[in-house]
């Protein structure tokens, strides 16, 4: 059952991922976002009617949004829409909820629509920074709608009981990043960070450049290349604190060392690496994660792992994966039990972060896909 909490996107492989099966209206991916056109048509980042709203919590940075122009009504929108939303001799038609964003009336709007209408719709003035990220969220009982300036800080704008359809929408639902105008010049809505906040690239196979670090997992490593310009390294020290590897150019590394003879690893000055975990329901679950910053060891450091619905707050634990990390120097592995695996039956997220004192290094994040046992 694929929720949309487990939908995540930083839009920075320039390459329109499968999620976004159903996009349409001439979009496209570059410069690390999500671009849909604006014009007198109709164009979005759609995905396919194949996934779960109940349960849920999704959320996008609105990074541009359409000029008002000539327009009467120039908008971006962030919508989960019902099955059959388009059939207007289906119950469903219309159902949607979400965001519209309006900049001729300047106004951001909370919207849970049948008929693609929504009387009692919850309206405030759009502001670009307090608004930048939008989220829309299921707990089983009340859908709400939240926005936030960074991701991290979020204030509720509109609570509603959950309608029937999104508990009865299993695998049916969709998500649409979209753009509209009915008059004016033409331009664009653009997106980015569904689901995540790390904006690091990720890149399957042998990296090349100057890499700084590597998280090696069968095959797949996070790498960044050699910039150019001047190399700078801040500090704030108690005690001594050594940066491991040299940087190439416009490289700027930040740390905080807690005591003497403690050192950040290169992988420390990066965006956490994305992984994706497939774990087999009722199998033994083995992986291994290496930093392969030259000389460098975990020792003195504890890992710690969860999986869970959602990375916010509401995020129900699926399972906490720390119990089954073992750190060997360079090294981190996760062994899951089979008697284990078999207790997970849904899709969720993870994250794998390295603590050492107030020092906190996350690592890798990622979706988590369960392939459900058949032989029992």
């Amino acid at each position: 059952m694929p929720s949309l909490s487990s939908l995540i996107d930083n839009f920075n492989d320039a390459t329109i991922s499968p999620n976004w099966g159903n996009a349409y209206g001439g979009v496209s991916e570059s410069a690390g976002k999500a671009h849909v056109p604006c014009t007198i048509g109709f164009a979005g980042y759609q995905t396919a009617y194949s996934w779960t709203f109940a349960g849920a919590t999704l959320y996008v940075a609105v990074t541009t949004v359409p000029a008002a122009s000539t327009a009467t009504t120039a908008y971006a929108s962030v919508f989960v829409n019902a099955p059959n939303i388009a059939d207007n001799s289906d119950p469903l038609y219309g159902c949607r909820i979400g965001f519209i964003i309006n900049t001729v009336s300047s106004q951001l709007r909370c919207e849970s629509d049948t008929a693609y209408s929504d009387g009692s719709s919850v309206n405030i003035t759009y502001s670009s920074t307090t608004h930048k990220f939008l989220r829309l969220r299921e707990d089983g009982t009340n859908v709400y709608w939240d926005t936030s300036p960074d991701g991290s800080t979020w204030t509720n704008r509109r609570t509603l009981a959950t309608p029937a359809w999104v508990t009865a929408s299993v695998e049916t639902c969709a998500v649409d990043l979209g753009a509209h105008r009915d008059a004016g010049t033409a331009d664009e809505a653009r997106y980015d960070l569904f689901n995540t906040l790390a904006d690091g690239a990720v890149y399957t196979g042998t990296a090349t450049g100057s890499g700084l670090s590597a998280a090696t997992v069968t095959g797949k490593r996070t790498a960044v290349g050699a910039a150019t310009g001047i190399a700078q390294a801040n500090a704030g020290v108690t005690g001594i604190a050594t940066f491991h590897g040299s940087a190439t150019g416009a490289a700027h590394s930040e740390a905080s060392a807690v005591s003497a003879g403690n050192e950040f690893p290169g992988v420390a000055t990066l965006a956490a690496g994305h992984l994706d975990l497939r774990i087999e329901q009722g199998g033994t679950f083995m992986q291994t994660y290496t930093v392969t910053d030259d000389g460098w060891t975990w020792e003195g450091w504890t890992a710690r792992a969860q999986i869970r619905t959602a990375p916010a707050d509401n995020g129900a634990l699926l399972l906490d994966l720390t119990g089954y990390l073992t750190v060997t120097g360079p090294a981190v592995r996760l062994a899951i039990p089979a008697s284990v695996t078999e207790t997970l039956d849904r899709n969720g997220v993870w994250d794998l972060e390295m603590v050492n004192g107030p020092a906190v290094v996350r690592i890798l994040e990622g979706k988590v896909r369960v392939s459900l046992e058949v032989t029992r």
